[in-house]
């Protein structure tokens, strides 16, 4: 507070905080398998040209663009998202939209994802609607590696509503499990009100933990790791222009108008 004053420990903001806390550190041990796996998925895809798609519905999409053009991250990442399944235009409409089935199946062919050396990440809190299970069993159908990044006690405690039945997780070659509660509220609060999200911090902590863990591996193999530079520090354009022209025409059409741009 901004007269000194000392916040009393049972402020629910600093239980939230010490419980988040405690989240982030649970998820490292007890993921730390699966972020290992994840990881040497990634940086295999790297190594051999290839692009890290993310895919993500409702509030998801958020995740599956939390790494991409991160400064700090991987270069090769790609979102795969449309409007009717991202929040800014019709949320409830959202809702409905992720539960329809064949959606996904057309963005991923769109995407040109290449299953010689590609990767897809897909982000499903509950793991139980069409588009995000669809979108794991597009990418098993067509050999293409799958991390998802899952509540696992959410996901068990529901139907599923894609209609093979199954749930992201039993689809995916790696699981990373946010550990949040069913119904994604962690607090629960006077007259029974629970609230305090949890699935966007841990899956955060979650998916950058396995990017880290990639460039590291890329290091260790002698490898230059495409890393995207900030745009506010110097010399970052001339960076990150370099490792852009690595991948012509696969990157996301900004991209691809940046290398357009270049010096003759």
């Amino acid at each position: 507070m901004s007269n000194g004053e000392t916040v009393p420990v049972e402020n629910v903001v600093l239980r939230f905080a010490d419980r988040v806390q405690t989240m982030v550190r649970d998820a490292a041990q007890t993921q730390a398998e699966q972020i290992e796996q994840a990881a040497v998925l990634v940086a295999r895809t790297v190594e051999s040209g290839g692009l890290i798609h993310t895919f993500g519905t409702g509030h998801s999409h958020l995740l599956a663009e939390e790494i991409y053009s991160r400064a700090g991250g991987l270069l090769p990442v790609n979102v795969i998202e449309s409007a009717p399944l991202m929040l800014h235009e019709d949320a409830p409409a959202s809702g409905e939209w992720e539960r329809v089935s064949g959606i996904a199946q057309i963005m991923l062919e769109y995407a040109a994802v290449d299953p010689s050396r590609d990767v897809l990440i897909v982000i499903s809190n509950s793991g139980r609607n069409s588009a995000p299970v669809e979108a794991a069993e597009w990418a098993q159908a067509h050999q293409v590696p799958v991390i998802a990044v899952t509540s696992l006690a959410h996901s068990r405690a529901e139907k599923s509503l894609a209609p093979s039945g199954k749930k992201l997780y039993e689809v995916a070659d790696v699981v990373l499990d946010n550990l949040g509660q069913p119904g994604d509220a962690l607090m629960t609060l006077a007259r029974g009100v629970r609230t305090g999200a949890t699935s966007d911090i841990i899956g955060a902590f979650l998916l950058h933990a396995v990017v880290l863990r990639a460039i590291d591996l890329l290091l260790e193999r002698g490898q230059e790791p495409p890393v995207f530079v900030s745009g506010n520090v110097s010399g970052a354009h001339e960076a990150n222009q370099r490792m852009i022209e690595r991948y012509p025409g696969r990157l996301a059409p900004a991209y691809e108008r940046l290398r357009a741009r270049r010096p003759s």
